[in-house]
């Protein structure tokens, strides 16, 4: 009589083989959305001043002591401090981006400038650091407080700017996964998310502009600017997905939302975070701070930014371009 063999199918066995993905899943679930608080979370917890760009207009003597109650206040290395001869000049440094603010000391007292155009939270932090201690320990006097830059008055907080930088981030990798995945060749691709790009930077533009009026300036730079920004996010997905297949979407999706995000600096500035140069590589640090400079600055400090944006699109755009080798039929 012939004998049959019996593969062991016993509920144990395939209970235990059948938890072995549950427990993956779970387990990489878990790991994902750890990663995700921490991104999310880091930076803001370590925020303080790390050489933030100051300015200060008063005689040689009186810059010194303005100085000690700066680091008595933020520490030794909070500022970066420039000395100017006197109030234009400093308003010059913060209309042309090259410092966050100014302390203007004079025999009547102290005048602090500040640009909450430029950030928010730095006027706030400047206006607490400057309102403290003198050098000799007593109070020093409440100084008066000149917003040289302010923010639209229709977003005088910075709040629906700061809102936005999310959204566009995401916006850039869903036009780059949606077009990958649902066109077939790459030249379809680039065409579609040419295409969007432009379209999404208009619309964008018109609701942050037109309808919120979260930003000023001129509608066509900040929507050059907001383009620039999707494509420098769309354009790398489409390149990477030409040579290594869907995988594309999640490696870059991950880098702009991991990192990219959290450190782009548009809630508060690059000099208040850990790694906040880093920010300013990836695309939306760098569409942050050129969107500040066409909206409020004239265009000023947009040039490393736009430079960034361009080079993340057009590293998309050459990955693209890159001959494939075809499987030899078998």
């Amino acid at each position: 009589m012939a004998t049959t063999d019996v593969h062991p199918t016993s509920p144990e066995s395939g209970t235990a083989h059948g938890w072995r993905p549950v427990v993956g899943a779970a387990l990489g679930l878990t790991t994902l959305l750890t990663l995700l608080l921490a991104a999310f979370t880091w930076p803001p917890s370590e925020l303080e001043p790390r050489s933030l760009p100051l300015v200060i207009a008063a005689p040689a003597e009186q810059a010194g002591q303005v100085e000690g109650m700066l680091a008595a206040q933020a520490g030794e290395d909070a500022f970066d401090v420039s000395v100017v001869g006197d109030r234009e000049a400093a308003v010059e440094a913060i209309e042309d981006r090259e410092a966050y603010g100014a302390i203007v000391a004079g025999p009547d007292g102290m005048e602090l400038l500040t640009s909450s155009a430029a950030s928010p939270t730095v006027a706030q932090l400047l206006t607490q650091s400057v309102s403290g201690e003198a050098p000799d320990g007593s109070a020093a006097p409440a100084p008066v407080v000149t917003d040289v830059v302010p923010t639209s008055d229709d977003d005088p907080r910075g709040s629906v700017f700061n809102a936005g930088a999310l959204p566009l981030a995401i916006g850039g990798i869903m036009v780059g996964a949606v077009t990958s995945m649902a066109l077939r060749s790459t030249r379809e691709r680039l065409v579609a998310v040419l295409g969007v790009g432009v379209a999404g930077g208009l619309a964008l533009t018109g609701v942050l502009q037109g309808w919120l009026g979260a930003i000023e300036g001129s509608y066509w730079a900040n929507a050059g600017v907001v383009t620039l920004g999707i494509l420098a996010v769309a354009l790398p997905i489409i390149g990477l997905r030409h040579l290594i297949g869907p995988a594309a979407i999640g490696v870059v999706a991950a880098l702009i939302l991991l990192v990219g995000n959290p450190l782009s600096g548009v809630t508060s500035a690059p000099e208040l975070l850990p790694l906040g140069w880093l920010g300013q590589l990836l695309p939306p640090g760098a569409t942050g701070s050129a969107l500040r400079g066409t909206a409020y600055f004239d265009g000023a400090g947009v040039g490393l930014p736009l430079v960034v944006l361009a080079c993340w699109a057009a590293l998309g755009l050459a990955l693209a371009l890159v001959p494939r080798r075809e499987p030899a039929a078998a």
